[in-house]
Formats: structure tokens, C-alpha cells, sequence
């Protein structure tokens, strides 16, 4: 099997499709490991669906560091997104949450100005901080509410993969970085919930665009698409009518 880039490459436009959505991404390791935005730019072609992206990376970042290096806002005041995706660190800890709320707000007006809409990606607790998955969640899903935009339930998603599976290998040697059935994952919870495709209809085979590829066994890729589907139905929230362009 060959494994995902593990750095972002340089995506291709993909051909042009009617209602393709334009998709900015902010956010550190997390979002850029195994090239998650290619990820889902290839299940939402899989799907029937048209996506470009641009992200914005910076290492460990919070949103406090996003905001205070400027490269994010910029890009946001470009225009031209529909949807712009917000991640930091677990946040379950109460400073951590309280940046997350105060951050991402700032963040939110700035897209809400630009006339896209937001959306949380919810990540996971390091493995030694396993307990901290329902604080993780609830952080998130508290900044999706305050903001009206989507949140992508990928912690939940996580505990899904693992009831199914206790064996699921998600996290990376580090006990942290998500490995490539992870950021698959990740990529279906989105594509779930920007595009409204059921993940049991994508493929387990896909070639980037940024030149990765990703090959999982049936099965594995079967029970991930069941973990997200799961996690998307439960946890999973799309903005209100007068949220969405």
C-alpha cells in the first residue's frame, strides 16, 4: 500500500463543475498531515462534487496565533470562499476552550464579512489525554453553535471508528498525528457534511490531485465510513437558512 503525503503538495485545479464549492482552510498539523484537504477535494469529486481549495499552515498553531500572524485574515478579506474551516488544538482544557470561543469569533466575523460561512473541525486529545475527548467535543461544538456554521465532528468520529473497532489504528507513533486511516477519516466526516454525500458511497482508493494516493482494505475503509456516518448524523451541524449562501 502506498501511504498519503505526509506535507501538502501542490494541488491541481481540478475541472470546473457547477456548484463546485471553494474551500478555505486555517489550521496546523492536523489539517495539513497526510494532506487532508486533497483528501476531501477527492472524495467530493468521488461523489459527484466540485471543490477547490487554499489553506493556511503554521505548525502548533492556535487561532490566537492564526489571528496575531495576520496570513489568515488576509486571506479570508481575498473573498471569493464559501466556506471557510477553523482548527486548532484539542481545546479541552479551559484556556484552550476559552481561545477557541474568543478566536474563532474574531475569525467568524471576518468570514461572515467576506460572505462565507464557517466551520469547526473538532480533532481529538492527545492519547495521553484520552480522557479530554468529551470536553474536545463539546468545545467544539459550542464555537459551531455560537457561530451558526458547520461543525465536523471528527473527535466523535474517532470514538465511532473505535466502538466498531478497538483496534483501529488512528493515531500516528506520536501519540497525537492522525495516521492515513485517521485522515481519511477526517475526510469523510467533511464531505459528509459539506457536500451531503453518505460516506458508505465513497471509495477506498483515491488519487490527489497534489499527487498522493491512498489505498485501504475494504473493510477498514467500510468500518470508517460507518464511524463517520454514525458521528455525522449525531454530531454533525450545518449552519441555519440564513447561515448559508
Amino acid at each position: 500500500m502506498t501511504s498519503l503525503l505526509s506535507r501538502p503538495g501542490r494541488a491541481q485545479k481540478p475541472p470546473s463543475r457547477p456548484g463546485a464549492r471553494r474551500v478555505l482552510f486555517i489550521g496546523n498539523s492536523l489539517t495539513y498531515g497526510n494532506d487532508l484537504p486533497a483528501l476531501v477535494q477527492a472524495l467530493a469529486e468521488a461523489g459527484g462534487k466540485g471543490m477547490t481549495y487554499d489553506a493556511v499552515y503554521s505548525g502548533g498553531a492556535s487561532l490566537e496565533d492564526h489571528w496575531n500572524q495576520g496570513k489568515a485574515r488576509r486571506a479570508i478579506s481575498r473573498g471569493g470562499w464559501d466556506v471557510v474551516v477553523l482548527q486548532q488544538g484539542p481545546s479541552g482544557s479551559r484556556d484552550g476552550r476559552q481561545v477557541l470561543l474568543d478566536y474563532g469569533g474574531r475569525f467568524v466575523q471576518e468570514i461572515r464579512k467576506a460572505r462565507a460561512v464557517p466551520a469547526y473541525y473538532m480533532v481529538w486529545p492527545a492519547r495521553d489525554r484520552f480522557q479530554d475527548f468529551d470536553r474536545v467535543s463539546e468545545s467544539y461544538r459550542m464555537a459551531a453553535e455560537q457561530a451558526d456554521g458547520y461543525c465536523f465532528p471528527v473527535g466523535e468520529a474517532w470514538r465511532a471508528a473505535w466502538r466498531l473497532d478497538a483496534r483501529m489504528p488512528l493515531y500516528s507513533g506520536d501519540g497525537f498525528h492522525p495516521t492515513r486511516e485517521a485522515s481519511y477519516l477526517a475526510a469523510l466526516v467533511m464531505t459528509q457534511q459539506l457536500f451531503g454525500i453518505p460516506p458508505l458511497r465513497l471509495p477506498a482508493q483515491l488519487e490527489l490531485r497534489t499527487g498522493g494516493r491512498l489505498r485501504l482494505p475494504a473493510d477498514r475503509a467500510r468500518l470508517l465510513q460507518r464511524a463517520a456516518a454514525e458521528a455525522g448524523e449525531t454530531f454533525g451541524r450545518r449552519p441555519g437558512p440564513a447561515g448559508v449562501n
